[in-house]
C-alpha cells in the first residue's frame, strides 16, 4: 500500500506540473494571437486531458520503479556476488 501511495504522489506531482505548464502555454499562445486572456472550456478540457494522460503514464512508471527498488533491497547480499 505504501508503494502505491508513493507512486501516486510522484505521478500526481509530475502530472500537475506538466498540466499547468501546458495550460499556461495555451494561454500564452491565446494572448499572442488575440491580445487577451480568454480561458475557454476547450483549454480547460485540454489541460485536464493532458493531466490525465501524464498521470496515468507516470503512475505506472513510478509503480514499476518502486517495485524494482523493493525487489532490489530484498535480495540477499550473498546473491549479489
Amino acid at each position: 500500500m505504501r508503494m502505491k501511495f508513493k507512486a501516486c504522489q510522484q505521478a500526481m506531482l509530475t502530472a500537475l506540473i506538466n498540466g499547468t505548464l501546458a495550460l499556461a502555454l495555451m494561454l500564452l499562445i491565446e494572448f499572442a494571437i488575440s491580445g487577451t486572456f480568454h480561458l475557454t472550456a476547450p483549454y480547460l478540457w485540454a489541460g485536464i486531458l493532458i493531466w490525465l494522460v501524464i498521470f496515468s503514464a507516470q503512475f505506472y512508471r513510478q509503480l514499476k520503479l518502486c517495485r524494482f527498488d523493493q525487489q532490489r533491497t530484498n535480495i540477499e547480499p550473498s546473491k549479489l556476488l
